[in-house]
């Protein structure tokens, strides 16, 4: 690689100046995790209330899953907290706390009241992770991106980990291998030499196609992962010298915190002040203004992708004998370089060339695989026609369990909910729907008014308009029910809840 071109003085002359081993007090990694995903590029498989980290893209395991499993067995001088720390939104909670634990991962939530971006999100979780006068190494993760291989990226996480134990901000660095406009790049300077690390330049916007190929031909820019590795108390410092609105902003909401459980809440009203703003932006492309917070880049070859599109998925996808990508129940037929993906219904493809298909219960999508990107307009144009589709698949998962709407017509609707065992719905009234509920597997506990009874399967019971009532799941193996909802108006919001053990009364 050419790294002759001129590096920034400031950074050169601190790197220089760091020790050969990390200081023995700093050997702890703390993972964070940024969930705060909207949903729009993945559609109609991602949703603004089921984001691509909750959706299994690659695997059966959601990208979440994936990301906590990607430091299993990590080695080395340096440890790896037990507890991790994941910051995400409101909407998000339940489902995220969900695949944490069905990783097998402990992890303190952070809820964000807005969303802010990437740099506020970080701050409120180096702060979390400094309480109590502890200054671990920060591996900071998104919840969305994909790894093929965990070693790799542990092998480099452990390099920068050396690294930022001596008061570095690093960023893991992708080589690129073809012209990408997707992505922001990292100006890579001289080699450092201990830990295969180099100078962090400076960061670029994401380029036209022309400045792409340039990028690529020079072999001195490295595409940027959204992956960074610092010690708390650096990244505080940062962004307090940086940028001090951030800092104190997200300094006031911590102060503020309240803690349910594993979630941790920050003050809405203070961290309503806080403005929005990437990592990259506060901090990593200002790094050079002050030779206090020197920047390196660490090679990271480990099959990273953003995974942002529908093509990113097809190429970091095994690929049939004809370069077909197929999940689900797909079949196809002189057809090649093309992805299906199917939740359920049989997709048959005949003749396509560099086509995605996406199917699932509510939406179908159908693109040529060089406009994959374009899907972000065609989310933005149901959100403008207020296209329930946006938001929410047919399935909904909720901290109990799910239901998926069957069937709906004018003044009724049909739901198949399914309850999770020991789980119970909220104590609840409709003021404009009654309900009728089959139970068709597992034993209901059932509140109606003032009666409390079990049902069984094959058994069933109505819930008039207006009347207290909830459902429980008393036993270890899930409850399903049909339930058919009767009434005026039959949407979501008409919940009164009295008692609620998620929070939500």
């Amino acid at each position: 690689m050419n790294t002759t071109h001129a590096t920034r003085a400031s950074s050169a002359d601190s790197l220089a100046a760091l020790p050969d081993a990390p200081p023995t007090s700093i050997r702890h990694i703390q993972p964070v995790v940024l969930a705060g995903g909207s949903g729009t590029r993945l559609w109609p498989l991602s949703r603004e209330h089921h984001p691509k980290q909750m959706v299994g893209l690659l695997s059966n395991d959601s990208l979440l899953e994936e990301t906590v499993h990607r430091l299993d067995g990590f080695s080395g001088a340096f440890d790896v907290a037990d507890e991790w720390i994941l910051v995400c939104g409101e909407n998000h909670r339940f489902m995220s706390a969900e695949l944490l634990r069905r990783g097998g991962r402990a992890a303190r939530i952070v809820l964000e009241p807005d969303p802010r971006n990437t740099a506020p999100a970080l701050t409120v979780a180096a702060l979390a992770a400094a309480s109590g006068e502890q200054d671990p190494i920060l591996a900071v993760m998104p919840a969305d991106h994909a790894v093929t291989d965990n070693a790799a990226f542990q092998l480099a996480l452990s390099k920068a980990a050396t690294y930022a134990a001596d008061g570095a901000i690093v960023a893991l660095g992708v080589i690129p291998h073809r012209a990408e406009t997707g992505y922001g790049y990292i100006r890579v300077g001289m080699a450092l030499g201990r830990e295969g690390g180099y100078v962090l330049d400076r960061f670029v916007e994401k380029p036209h196609r022309e400045l792409a190929e340039q990028y690529l031909r020079s072999e001195e820019y490295w595409w940027n992962s959204g992956i960074f590795v610092m010690r708390a108390s650096v990244w505080l410092a940062a962004i307090k010298t940086l940028r001090p609105d951030i800092f104190e902003a997200c300094a006031a909401a911590y102060r503020g915190v309240t803690n349910d459980a594993s979630f941790s809440r920050l003050d809405a009203a203070a961290f309503d002040q806080c403005p929005a703003d990437s990592i990259d932006y506060a901090v990593m492309e200002r790094l050079g203004e002050d030779a206090r917070f020197p920047g390196v880049v660490v090679p990271l070859d480990a099959g990273w992708s953003d995974i942002g599109s529908w093509d990113a998925i097809w190429e970091i996808m095994p690929k049939d004998h004809e370069g077909n990508v197929a999940r689900g129940k797909v079949v196809f037929e002189q057809s090649t370089d093309s992805l299906a993906h199917s939740e359920g219904r049989l997709i048959a493809c005949i003749g396509l060339r560099g086509v995605v298909v996406i199917e699932t219960a509510d939406a179908v999508l159908v693109a040529d695989k060089q406009y994959a990107q374009q899907v972000k307009a065609v989310v933005g144009r149901l959100r403008s026609d207020h296209g329930a589709e946006v938001s929410d698949h047919r399935k909904v998962h909720r901290p109990w369990g799910c239901y998926d709407s069957v069937d709906t017509g004018e003044r009724f609707q049909v739901k198949r909910i399914i309850v999770n065992p020991g789980a119970s719905l909220s104590l609840q009234m409709h003021y404009h729907r009654a309900e009728h509920w089959v139970v068709v597997r597992g034993t209901a506990k059932v509140t109606c008014g003032e009666k409390s009874f079990l049902l069984t399967e094959n058994q069933s019971t109505f819930i008039p308009l207006g009347t207290t009532h909830r459902l429980e799941n008393p036993g270890k193996t899930p409850l399903e029910i049909i339930e058919v909802q009767s009434g005026a108006y039959l949407g979501e919001d008409d919940i009164v809840r009295f008692e609620d053990r998620f929070g939500r009364a």
